[in-house]
């Protein structure tokens, strides 16, 4: 049975998931192979999906967790933190938008938005992992 308190494991397992997964998806698209790069693709965004409803759930009965760090790794931490979430705010839109243009078959389209999507999604699935490793493990 899965605890409150496995939840932000379980949430940086899924960022990192992610993060292979956006990759593997752009290898795969990179090689002409579609099939492939949608099946990627879409367990990404499903996996990010799984992210936010434990997420959100975690912070729900948690609460805030406040950073245990001082001195020069506080402002490092924090740095990532803003950034991370800033950008973690336009995913949702980004991804939902890009993932619509797609199944619509608006590939010009598509690629316009994934060009932004893609680096975006990636850094806030990495920076996620990494402000867990902070928070969690330092």
């Amino acid at each position: 049975m899965l605890r409150i308190s496995d939840l932000p494991t379980l949430n940086a397992v899924l960022n990192g998931t992610s993060a292979v997964l956006l990759v593997t998806g752009y290898r795969f698209i990179r090689q002409r192979n579609v099939r492939a790069h949608r099946a990627c693709m879409v367990a990404a965004f499903t996996v990010s999906v799984l992210f936010l409803l434990s997420y959100l759930t975690y912070h729900y009965y948690a609460g805030v967790t406040r950073f245990p760090g001082r001195g020069w790794v506080r402002l490092v931490y924090f740095a990532i933190l803003i950034s991370h979430t800033a950008l973690a705010a336009l995913v949702p839109f980004l991804a939902v938008m890009t993932l619509f243009r797609a199944l619509k078959e608006q590939f010009p389209r598509h690629r316009r938005i994934a060009l932004w999507t893609l680096p975006i999604w990636l850094y806030v699935s990495v920076t996620g992992v990494v402000v867990y490793l902070m928070l969690y493990h330092l």
